[in-house]
């Protein structure tokens, strides 16, 4: 119901927000003869803020086109590599007519991007994928809304998180012969899991691991998103935060756990802020400050763009990771397609290198919960493991930004570049025709 009734709200809402970007820019238009005095400035803008207060934000483009490589513009070509019921497998190849270009780029590492499905979309992860594009080739994993996937693609579960990471690793080492992988919050507890499960068949392994502020053991620094879980009961989650999708998507009848409420959540953490930057906005609006007013557009365009995660998927994540701390009780088992369950043993891991990143004021993962990772993975040589808190550095600033372009990204390339094996060993005969 509470789903319906936000879906009525937001449609009512719509035609209004619409009028009030018309507003603003008939009193920002320099043909009416008093748009540029203070009280016309003052109007536009507020009229502005309204607007962008009260539209729906639809999932944003990566829009990278082009991409510096030592110097060469690259073009960048994004296409949909394998399509799964609650992901895409999304690929950004890089073309280049210089030949020396071409020929760094086929010699470059395969990174595997693993984007969080924690309520927002893998384009938040945009500044991640334009800046390893300069010396990576790059795939990520950008899911689905619930919304939109029919109920007869049946559900999606934490499981099926797992496996789906584990088909895309051996979809890189069959055309490439190896990879490196990266997780971005949320994702470095699934990811562990299949690299684990990997190493414990026997199969090939990454390379590398990449595993940044993510909650490995949330039991370490908790959060305000650790302690909501701990907080209530599992039945409260089920009872209090799982909507049903209403009738006018595709999903129809889906049990998810909507964005919105998502959304809300993160908005309820730091009020004080989001409420001080719409009123910078504001004020940037009617100074003239157009840098400013766009660079806040840019930002909550992504961040008021979310999607809505599958029940069963969001609420074994939180018995999983935040309320039975399986991975870390070394308690988790997971059931692969053919139905065979499997015991997560990190400490099977002996060939992958692992590398944790975490920010000092990190305050959606706290400090030493991802850096719990390397106390797992003991099968791992001591020489292949490394950790780097980054200083000033908040959640979406290891991942985003300048310290991760100037501080984190650098650390990184050197660190799977230290672990990619020598171009001789790793050549196949279809990841010639490939960059």
């Amino acid at each position: 119901m509470l789903y319906t009734l936000y879906e009525t709200q937001r449609t009512l809402m719509e035609p209004f927000a619409d009028l009030a970007h018309v507003m603003s820019k008939l009193y920002s238009n320099p043909q009416w003869p008093f748009s540029e005095t203070p009280i016309a400035h003052r109007i536009s803008a507020g009229y502005d803020l309204l607007h962008r207060l009260g539209k729906d934000y639809e999932k944003p483009g990566f829009n990278i086109r082009t991409v510096d490589v030592d110097g060469v513009n690259v073009a960048i070509h994004e296409r949909v590599e394998i399509d799964k019921p609650f992901c895409e497998l999304r690929r950004f190849k890089r073309f280049s007519d210089d030949l020396a270009t071409l020929d760094k780029l086929k010699q470059q590492p395969v990174v595997l991007l693993v984007a969080p499905l924690s309520g927002h979309h893998a384009t938040l992860l945009r500044d991640t994928v334009n800046t390893l594009l300069s010396g990576h080739k790059v795939y990520i994993t950008d899911w689905k809304n619930a919304r939109n996937v029919p109920v007869t693609e049946g559900l999606f579960h934490l499981d099926d998180y797992v496996n789906y990471v584990q088909e895309f690793i051996r979809h890189l080492h069959a055309t490439y012969g190896q990879c490196h992988v990266m997780s971005v919050c949320q994702p470095t507890v699934p990811v562990l899991a299949a690299v684990s499960l990997l190493a414990s068949r026997g199969e090939q392994t990454p390379r590398s691991m990449v595993m940044m502020g993510g909650p490995i053991d949330a039991r370490r620094s908790p959060t305000a998103v650790n302690n909501l879980a701990e907080q209530h009961s599992f039945e409260w989650f089920e009872n209090n935060v799982i909507y049903r999708v209403p009738s006018r998507f595709p999903g129809a009848g889906r049990e998810v756990y909507p964005g919105f409420l998502q959304h809300a959540g993160f908005v309820a953490m730091n009020p004080d802020r989001h409420a001080s930057s719409h009123y910078d906005y504001f004020r940037n609006l009617m100074t003239g400050d157009d840098a400013s007013a766009a660079a806040h557009r840019k930002f909550y365009d992504e961040y008021n763009a979310v999607l809505d995660m599958d029940a069963a998927y969001y609420l074994e994540t939180i018995r999983t990771v935040f309320q039975d701390y399986n991975l870390v009780n070394g308690t988790w088992d997971v059931v692969s397609p053919e139905g065979a369950t499997e015991r997560v043993r990190p400490q099977d891991i002996t060939r992958t290198a692992l590398l944790t990143v975490e920010g000092e004021l990190d305050d959606i993962s706290g400090s030493g919960q991802t850096r719990a990772a390397h106390d797992l993975c003991t099968g791992i040589p001591d020489g292949m493991h490394q950790h780097k808190t980054i200083a000033g550095a908040g959640h979406y600033g290891i991942f985003s930004g300048r310290r991760w372009r100037e501080v984190v990204y650098p650390m990184t390339r050197k660190f799977i570049a230290k672990h990619q094996p020598p171009a001789a060993a790793r050549e196949t005969p279809r990841r010639r025709k490939v960059a």
